[in-house]
């Protein structure tokens, strides 16, 4: 195979056209959007331009966007800025979440990974992903932010996977990064709608209202802007991506496959396939070597294959060192699927065979 197929989209997403040339035409205003020079002013003009354009494209108001390293910092911003006496997060939160709320109380989730809504009525603070970014279970933000709301708390959604895909969920904190739709690594945004008893956890020199710290990063913004409009000029992706995913997992249930949370309401883009009796590690070299990228989860730990706690609380016990992700993005083809199917089959018949 001489050209390599890559299905690792919810790691990243491959650089959109529009974010290169967008970040190009960017790096020549280059001044500092602080500074009160013309250059200065021009800087910040377009850094204005770009929050206006992604509130948009989100949903938002510009006054919410707080602009941020990527979706890591976002979600410390919102869990640690956010005045809170108990913080809780669901068992299948982002290590991210885990790192920065450490002292959280962890709210279990049933065996498809969504969060039981009866104990989300003890803290002051909940953080949920939108969706997860390893089996793409999506979460019923709306009906968790009521139950919040209810008793007074307040919820930070992870919407890295999401963001671009969904209508943006209605928490108090949202988190977003660019390089998940198209746009560069080392940027993302904080949406806060709600401000109170709300402050900075990185300071500085008091950009972004106050809010974050540090010179922002005006060449990764303008990509962020260009990529999440050219996933919004783009309408018909997200399902041609959904009907590509349904062939596949249709074709490899039919051939003995376990797909993860197949009941559940998942992103279109996503999919966790056990191959019984083969290991993640092994199935991951095999579709490496011919030419196939995919994952076995969550790619931010460094680069290990390792057990996943997403899949260990939802109860898969052993087998959850069979399962490898799978994920899809606006270019992935029909072809390609094909023959990520064609040599899961093969794999799978040389187990049975052994």
């Amino acid at each position: 195979m001489t050209q390599r197929i890559y299905l690792d989209w919810n790691a990243t997403a491959p650089m959109s056209p529009a974010a290169a040339d967008a970040m190009a035409e960017a790096a020549r205003a280059w001044a500092n959007p602080s500074s009160v020079h013309a250059e200065g002013r021009r800087a910040k003009a377009l850094l204005e331009d770009c929050r206006d354009r992604i509130a948009a494209a989100l949903g938002a108001f510009p006054q919410q966007i707080v602009f941020t390293s990527g979706g890591t910092e976002a979600l410390a911003l919102a869990l640690n800025g956010a005045k809170a006496g108990r913080r809780l997060a669901l068992a299948t939160e982002h290590a991210a979440v885990l790192a920065a709320a450490p002292d959280a109380l962890i709210v279990p989730v049933d065996a498809n990974g969504l969060a039981r809504l009866p104990a989300l009525a003890a803290g002051d603070l909940l953080a949920v992903s939108h969706a997860n970014n390893e089996t793409g279970v999506i979460q019923p933000v709306a009906e968790i932010v009521e139950t919040a709301h209810a008793t007074g708390a307040r919820v930070v959604c992870d919407a890295v996977q999401t963001a671009g895909k969904l209508p943006l969920p209605p928490a108090d904190f949202v988190a977003v990064s660019a390089h998940k739709l198209g746009g560069p690594p080392g940027v993302g945004a904080l949406v806060v709608r709600c401000a109170d008893d709300f402050a900075a956890i990185q300071k500085g020199g008091g950009q972004e209202r106050g809010l974050r710290g540090g010179t922002e990063n005006l060449v990764g913004i303008a990509g962020f802007a260009a990529a999440l409009e050219a996933r919004r000029a783009d309408t018909a992706w997200l399902a041609r991506a959904g009907a590509l995913r349904d062939r596949m997992e249709a074709r490899l249930t039919a051939l003995g496959a376990e797909i993860v949370a197949a009941t559940a309401p998942r992103l279109p883009t996503t999919s966790m396939i056990r191959m019984a009796g083969v290991p993640a590690a092994t199935q991951l070299i095999r579709f490496d070597m011919a030419g196939i990228a995919v994952s076995s989860g969550s790619a931010c730990s460094s680069g290990k294959v390792g057990a996943s706690h997403v899949l260990a609380t939802m109860g898969m016990g052993a087998a959850a060192a069979e399962v490898i992700r799978v994920s899809l993005g606006w270019t992935t083809t029909e072809a390609e699927i094909d023959a990520f199917c064609d040599t899961w089959q093969t794999l799978a018949a040389a187990r049975r065979a052994a």
